[in-house]
């Protein structure tokens, strides 16, 4: 029953939304971001939990100024999502204003495969649709595996709606990003949160944290650039973003030493980007070692009593 409810209230955001006046729209995002807000549920004490290291000298009044407008960020995301695939071609092209994006246009010129690595912040369906529209770039992507099937059924055609090639994050879709690859495509990852059991290890903000490995792994094996980016707002309807140098592969260590060194560069940018944008990092889930053990601490102890 909750699945075929979030499946439906979904649903009703891409027939009902798309169709409202943009301002009215944007509104009713504001609104619902401050009644979740409000409500202090599970997701904004986690993403209170999280700014709280991103902030680390935030007080009590400050980290819930930062949830608030972590909040309207957040819903900023799903209003735009859902209004997507009504925009014009020109709407698109005009919505995103992008640094360094030559890392990517001349990577591609020279026949090399590039992979743009991302954390939770801003819109990167936006900017997915940007590349698409604005830089004529056809790309491919990983979508997590969402419950119920028809959800993740939803968001895939939505994205392929948009242009992209939407791959299973299960299912060997890391061979088939490495064919891409190799054939100098695109490749763009949200790379901040493992959603295996094979992530790196990497020191963020000061604690441990796991990251995928992937990114790491297909550059060394494709030969393809690795390009950590960040998305993020202002007070403007243009999103705006910035796409890094590419991380180097180390000459010396193992496979598994290179991609720990690798990843730990991409976490290090990501945690820089993130600070100067924390409103803009909608990161609702645990992250942090610690914070995984503790929950799965707490769910044995209620299992066994």
């Amino acid at each position: 029953m909750r699945e075929r409810l979030t499946d439906g209230l979904y649903g009703l955001g891409w027939t009902v939304v798309k169709r409202m006046p943009e301002p009215a729209a944007l509104a009713l995002g504001r609104r619902a971001a401050d009644a979740a807000w409000r409500r202090r549920g599970a997701g904004v004490r986690r993403l209170e939990a999280n700014l709280a290291r991103v902030v680390p000298d935030a007080g009590e009044e400050r980290l819930r100024e930062l949830s608030r407008a972590g909040m309207r960020s957040y819903l900023r995301y799903w209003v735009e999502s859902f209004r997507l695939p009504v925009w014009s071609q020109e709407r698109i092209r005009t919505a995103f204003d992008g640094e360094g994006m030559h890392h990517v246009t001349e990577g591609l010129a020279r026949g090399r495969g590039v992979i743009v690595a991302l954390p939770h912040m801003g819109n990167w369906d936006l900017a997915g649709a940007w590349l698409v529209t604005a830089l004529n770039t056809p790309f491919v992507t990983v979508a997590e595996r969402l419950k119920p099937e028809t959800l993740y059924d939803r968001f895939v055609a939505y994205r392929e709606g948009l242009g992209m090639e939407v791959l299973p994050h299960t299912g060997g879709s890391l061979g088939k990003l490495a064919r891409r690859l190799r054939g100098g495509g695109l490749v763009a990852l949200v790379a901040d949160r493992d959603l295996s059991a094979s992530g790196v290890e990497v020191s963020f903000f000061g604690e441990t944290a796991r990251m995928p490995a992937g990114p790491a792994m297909l550059a060394q094996q494709t030969g393809a650039l690795l390009l950590p980016a960040a998305l993020w707002y202002d007070e403007t309807p243009v999103m705006r973003g910035r796409v890094h140098p590419p991380v180097p592969v180390p000459e010396t260590g193992t496979r598994a030493e290179r991609t720990a060194a690798m990843t730990q560069v991409l976490a290090d940018t990501f945690a820089a980007e993130i600070a100067a944008h924390p409103q803009d990092w909608h990161m609702l889930q645990r992250l942090w070692t610690a914070d995984v053990a503790a929950d799965r601490a707490a769910r044995e102890g209620r299992r066994a009593a």
